[in-house]
């Protein structure tokens, strides 16, 4: 059976310090970091399987890869609201929210309460967790209807002006992936793009300005051709 300090050591054995470097290039805090690609984390997720109490463990570690391991193979039915509010208080690093909100959060029976509420939240990556959450929930939840998907258009309105170059993503990806869940949504996601366009903010502009050149595309529509076979409209 793996224990946290097996697998930390090797973790720890892996490291590569000219990973490292290449991460901070895109932005990834290498605080704690090993420098472990994460295919390779993958691999040793596979090897392990869903694991909730080492997954808990390897993230109370605070190391890097450890957090990236643990958002492989934690179980998402099994994980507390609580315990998910304590973590993404503790985010530090764009790539460590991501893995997490996408293999963990989303499955979770607690990701639409989470989304609203974190995306409401000042704290960088808690905001953009709450985001990149809303962007995962557009590609995952195939049973939403389009009116929850709408109900979130007010925070993505409100938080395009976060000058914070990590929220400013997120946001837009939000607005991007919930345009391409089908042609209703596609129209009124770019109705809302056309209304950030208006605010005066530079961040504000670029969603709107990335956005509308996206949903508009012909890559797009056939996105959501496809999509729509299995994501129901109201």
């Amino acid at each position: 059976m793996a224990t946290a300090l097996k697998i930390i050591g090797l973790l720890k054995s892996m490291a590569n310090p000219a990973n490292v470097a290449g991460m901070a290039r895109y932005g990834i805090n290498t605080a704690g970091t090993l420098g472990v690609q994460v295919c390779k984390l993958r691999r040793i997720a596979k090897q392990i399987g869903r694991d909730a109490d080492l997954a808990e463990r390897l993230w109370q570690s605070g190391i890097h890869e450890a957090r990236l391991l643990s958002s492989l193979i934690d179980d998402p039915l099994l994980i507390s609201p609580g315990r998910l509010n304590r973590r993404v208080r503790q985010l530090d690093s764009w790539d460590v929210c991501d893995l997490f909100c996408n293999n963990i959060v989303v499955h979770s029976p607690h990701a639409w309460t989470l989304a609203v509420r974190w995306a409401a939240q000042k704290a960088q990556f808690v905001r953009r967790a709450g985001f990149t959450l809303m962007a995962c929930l557009a590609v995952h939840d195939k049973k939403a209807k389009d009116g929850r998907f709408r109900r979130l258009f007010g925070l993505i309105e409100r938080a395009a002006g976060d000058e914070r170059n990590f929220v400013k993503k997120a946001v837009n990806w939000a607005l991007r992936q919930i345009g391409k869940r089908n042609m209703n949504l596609n129209r009124s996601a770019k109705a809302v793009a056309r209304r950030i366009a208006r605010q005066d903010s530079r961040p504000a502009r670029w969603i709107a300005r990335d956005a509308l050149a996206e949903l508009a595309s012909d890559k797009t529509l056939k996105i959501i051709a496809r999509r729509s076979l299995n994501c129901p409209a109201d």
